[in-house]
């Protein structure tokens, strides 16, 4: 019980000094902070906190009959809706969607975003994907952790005095090895929110993806139909594992009874947070 008084005291000091959080999230196109990370920042948005979603790529390629510029355009605008429904910023970088590379000018993009933003913590995919850009974007991330705290790196941008804590998503692939929900944060209260900034995203959710799957005479033409379907299609229940872990982050009445999560896994680089600075961090944590 001290523990806690403690931590929960931790946070008060946090508000209390009138001190944003300040959260970038990675993806490699422009849909898939949302997936990932919607649920979370629409909570850290709600409650006064910073948050900046950045597309490494600008999708260009994701469409089964769109492509190019006009796809960029379009997709560009729909990250900008994304943006308003949550109450963040939202930036679409300028590389070819399924043609990034962990290269070092793509690398000096990414330090520049996070010392831009003066990051606390910061998000993205974990190295290992069935996609070479998600793969990318997660070496990318990775190569820039360190690097963000070295002035002689991109020394136009100044670099962070304090390295951000650096979290992977949560993903279903097992090798080399799986993911571990470190954090584990219930988004009941913002799920439909985060079903509104997917929504938003017409021709990845409405038809790319499905087209891709051979699903496409599955959506619904009606709006509200259509959102409560991509409801079901992107939400599922806590493993063991997650649910696990929101009862220690939310105890047993909370954590249990909570249908609808993110989960991350802290990232062996960048800063190692204890229990007590993760529920500063994370001040939804309770």
């Amino acid at each position: 019980m001290k523990g806690l008084m403690l931590m929960l005291a931790g946070v008060a000091t946090l508000f209390a000094q009138g001190d944003k959080i300040r959260v970038i999230a990675f993806g490699a196109h422009p849909d898939d902070c949302d997936i990932r990370s919607a649920g979370t920042a629409a909570l850290f948005a709600e409650m006064g906190h910073a948050v900046k979603f950045v597309s490494v790529t600008n999708g260009d390629a994701g469409h089964q009959t769109l492509r190019g510029a006009a796809l960029a355009q379009r997709r560009a605008a729909e990250a900008k809706e994304s943006a308003r429904r949550l109450g963040i910023e939202y930036e679409v970088l300028n590389n070819h969607d399924g043609e990034l590379l962990p290269t070092l000018e793509v690398r000096k993009q990414i330090i520049r975003q996070i010392r831009q933003w003066k990051a606390d913590i910061v998000l993205a995919p974990r190295p290992n994907d069935y996609h070479p850009d998600h793969r990318y974007t997660g070496v990318l991330v990775q190569d820039a952790a360190y690097m963000v705290v070295v002035p002689s790196v991109t020394p136009e941008t100044p670099a962070l005095r304090k390295n951000p804590v650096f979290l992977y998503y949560e993903d279903g692939f097992q090798r080399p090895n799986p993911f571990r929900p470190d954090i584990a944060v219930a988004i009941d209260a913002v799920i439909d929110k985060k079903i509104d900034a997917l929504d938003s995203h017409v021709p990845q959710f409405y038809e790319w993806l499905p087209w891709v799957d051979g699903k496409l005479e599955d959506v619904p033409k009606d709006p509200t139909e259509r959102k409560a379907w991509l409801k079901r299609a992107r939400t599922r229940e806590p493993n063991q594992a997650t649910r696990a872990s929101l009862v220690k982050w939310y105890g047993p009445e909370r954590g249990n009874a909570a249908r609808f999560y993110e989960g991350f896994e802290i990232c062996e680089y960048g800063t190692q947070p204890n229990e007590a600075r993760i529920r500063q961090l994370f001040p939804m944590l309770h």
